[in-house]
């Protein structure tokens, strides 16, 4: 199981770690070795310092779960606009041949629609199946025409199969293209040093303080797991273009 997959729990788990890293400083500096005074300006510089380093972490990041969350805005959009295109030119094969490729395109567009709203593996495993036999079945109604009429109209039809077929490519790969891993962790480590200096700087111990710091940084490891994961977070591509081109292929 995917962590990332699941904000709350990365809000949870966020909340938890850094808190006890505060506590941790806490205890460093009362216990183990008390912070003399004289190193305190020092070590509220390094504090700042890493502090801010924090904040760029995390606005990077978030500007990079932002970009890809676009990106599959997009490719819905283009996906959409391919398959809708399709089917006007559908009308340029011969009739039988028009009528079963605006068929398969139908259900094609479902299937891409139940990609974008399911959560479920089972169901997603078999869109996937469908959508690879539906593709296959989609070159093979447009193939026809191709070999019979080689003609600028009929190679417009081909063309436009292969822009819907792409179109579930990108889309896909835009799915696959998450934040690294590697950057989680860079993030996560910055942000347990900052909390276990906090808790080491303090003056006194004051549990509720050391509360304000992990509830702000978990919040924003939350906003960025919600943003960057697909298909598991709130913030998730609802497919508009898809389901009005539905409405609109169901009512011819």
């Amino acid at each position: 199981m995917n962590l990332l997959n699941f904000p709350p729990l990365v809000f949870a788990l966020s909340f938890v770690v850094l808190s006890l890293s505060a506590q941790a400083g806490d205890t460093l500096r009362n216990r183990v070795r008390p912070l003399q005074e004289d190193e305190r300006a020092d070590f509220g510089i390094v504090l700042g310092a890493i502090l801010t380093l924090l904040g760029l972490l995390i606005g990077f990041t978030f500007s990079m779960a932002i970009s890809r969350y676009d990106q599959r805005k997009n490719y819905e959009e283009t996906e959409a606009n391919a398959i809708g295109t399709e089917y006007v030119r559908a009308d340029l094969l011969p009739t039988g041949d028009g009528a079963r490729l605006r068929e398969l395109l139908k259900k094609y567009n479902d299937e891409r629609i139940l990609f974008y709203t399911t959560n479920d593996p089972r169901i997603l495993a078999k869109v996937n199946a469908d959508t690879a036999k539906l593709q296959n079945d989609l070159w093979s109604a447009a193939r026809p025409g191709a070999a019979t009429q080689v003609t600028p109209v009929v190679a417009l039809v081909v063309s436009g199969m292969n822009d819907v077929l792409n179109s579930q490519g990108y889309t896909q790969a835009a799915w696959w293209n998450r934040i690294p891993i590697a950057a989680w962790m860079l993030l996560a480590a910055v942000a347990i040093g900052c909390n276990l200096l906090l808790g080491y700087v303090a003056h006194r111990t004051n549990r509720h303080l050391f509360l304000i710091a992990p509830i702000a940084v978990s919040l924003s490891f939350f906003l960025i797991s919600e943003i960057d994961s697909p298909r598991w977070g709130v913030i998730r591509v609802v497919p508009q273009n898809l389901l009005s081109l539905s409405q609109l292929l169901h009512t011819h």
